[in-house]
């Protein structure tokens, strides 16, 4: 109940962070679109500007050489004013008087225009970093929106995969029980009660063999030696289930080979085995984690998939090792939740550990594929 409410708390808290962000984002994308359009403005401004600034310079040149004429012309005459009328004396005086106004005002025309020339370029600066800033942060603020929209939205598939850990473990507490339950079982069924009547059948010997003679008593010891290979082999199957010699002794592939045949004997089911790469030995830690993902991919489509034939690859390459196992049995739908489909979370968790990937592709009818790849240690790829 507590982790349903913490579902719905969650969604709402995500759907108004994205609200607001997304908000965000729109503002922001109009302030720099606003930004761009003023800066579009501006720049013509500033070419016209910019034009205007150099046809002002020019234009002041030309009348500071007329001027300067002017001024000599009126010097001139007023060095030798006898020599002129005073009709032509004023008309020096006006022409020189008319330059210089002109000038003036064309000089502070060009000030004004160099200075507002100044400004918009300070002001298309500023656009300028205003546009690049608002771009970076509609940038950044998508990221933040793809993140609210999809990783976190993982939170509540990460609170069910926590829920399914939890019984994943309390799973295997009560999986370990019941295999205690189970070899104590097989122990006091085989074993254990087949050694009480070896005792009982190896008395009874020593009775015959002074009752009825030698020969009648061989008899019984050969009985008595089927007994204890049967118990031998009741005591070795035990082993091999807790954990097969041979992978200490022989390796990984001869292993899996003993141990599929017997799957296919005891089963009736056909088991392609084909190795790849180098068979060569990993370390026992590694050897033992692959051999347990085969076991419970083979187990499990034999005990839930009815399959016709079962097909284990291994290949074994410098860096990785790759496990496929494929079935063509029922299948099943890989995105429905079954309940206590503990067999394949445990395989996840112990490819997890060896830091490892697995893929699974299954339908119903269709059969299904597991693909686990793991990386080999160091010490492991110079072996």
């Amino acid at each position: 109940m507590s982790i349903r409410l913490n579902e719905k708390v969650l969604d709402k808290i995500l759907e108004k962070m994205i609200e607001t962000v997304a908000n965000s984002k729109k503002e922001i994308f109009e302030i720099g679109e606003q930004s761009r359009q003023e800066f579009e403005i501006l720049t013509k401004e500033l070419q016209r500007t910019r034009q205007e600034v150099v046809e002002s310079i020019e234009k002041g040149e030309r009348l500071e050489i007329s001027e300067k004429f002017s001024r000599q012309r009126l010097s001139e005459v007023s060095k030798h004013f006898k020599k002129y009328s005073e009709e032509q004396i004023r008309e020096a005086y006006e022409a020189a008087h008319k330059l210089q106004m002109e000038l003036s005002f064309l000089r502070q025309n060009e000030k004004m225009l160099i200075e507002r020339r100044n400004e918009l370029e300070r002001r298309l600066k500023n656009l300028e970093k205003t546009v690049a800033r608002a771009e970076n942060l509609v940038g950044q603020i998508s990221v933040v929106l793809n993140y609210l929209t999809s990783d976190l939205k993982l939170v509540n598939e990460m609170l069910e995969d926590a829920k399914v850990k939890q019984e994943f473990g309390l799973r295997i507490i009560e999986a370990q029980e019941e295999e205690r339950k189970r070899l104590s079982r097989e122990i006091h069924d085989g074993p254990a009660q087949m050694l009480a009547n070896v005792m009982m059948r190896s008395e009874l010997i020593e009775r015959i063999s002074r009752e009825k003679g030698m020969e009648e008593a061989l008899k019984e010891v050969k009985d008595l030696k089927q007994m204890v290979r049967s118990a031998l082999y009741e005591v070795r199957k035990i082993i091999y289930d807790l954990r097969p010699m041979a992978l200490d002794d022989l390796g990984l592939i001869p292993t899996l080979k003993r141990y599929l045949s017997t799957i296919e004997e005891y089963n009736n089911i056909q088991i392609n085995f084909l190795t790849m790469g180098k068979d060569k030995r990993l370390s026992p830690r590694l050897e033992v984690a692959l051999f347990r993902l085969v076991q419970e991919a083979v187990q499990n489509a034999v005990k839930h998939a009815a399959p016709k034939e079962i097909q284990v690859k291994i290949e074994i390459t410098k860096s990785k090792c790759t496990l496929i196992i494929k079935d063509d049995g029922k299948g099943f739908d890989i995105y429905e939740k079954k309940e206590k489909s503990f067999g394949l979370v445990g395989m996840r968790e112990r490819v997890e550990l060896l830091k490892g990937e697995m893929t699974i592709d299954s339908a119903i009818n269709k059969g299904t594929l597991i693909m686990i790849l793991v990386p080999l240690m160091d010490d492991e790829k110079k072996s």
